[in-house]
């Protein structure tokens, strides 16, 4: 089921994505290694991509809702599974696994189609058709 709409789940990007570049410092582990550079590169990817989208918040709109859904979703799975793949996780695991999830999560409830100002089931700009009709 997809409920978060392209606005809301953009607000998520922006802070996310300022989150991941934060976190090392932000938690405690920025010792230099890729438990430090993995949610940087990723916060920083996030921020470059969410601008590039083709959504309410984006800013160039060459990148489509859908692809940006897929980069979502590869980010949040290999980031969640980054402590095991460089083997941090005897140091360092639970931000970069319950952040991984959680944008997993919202990659997989997000609308795939951003909102264009008509309402989508009822053919009319945002307003209630006039009854007189």
């Amino acid at each position: 089921m997809r409920f978060i709409s392209t606005k809301a789940h953009g607000v998520l990007d922006y802070l996310v994505g300022g989150l991941l570049i934060a976190a090392p410092w932000w938690l405690g582990f920025a010792e230099g290694g890729a438990e430090t550079w993995v949610p940087v590169v990723l916060g920083v990817s996030a921020l470059l991509y969410s601008l590039l989208t083709d959504y309410e918040l984006g800013v160039v709109k060459t990148l489509s809702m859908p692809m940006h859904l897929m980069l979502d979703l590869g980010s949040g799975i290999f980031l969640a599974a980054s402590p095991w793949i460089f083997g941090f996780a005897d140091r360092v695991y639970l931000p970069h696994l319950i952040l991984g999830i959680m944008e997993i999560g919202a990659s997989l409830m997000t609308d795939k189609v951003p909102y264009k100002g008509t309402d989508r089931t009822h053919g009319t700009s945002g307003r209630m058709a006039d009854s007189r009709m």
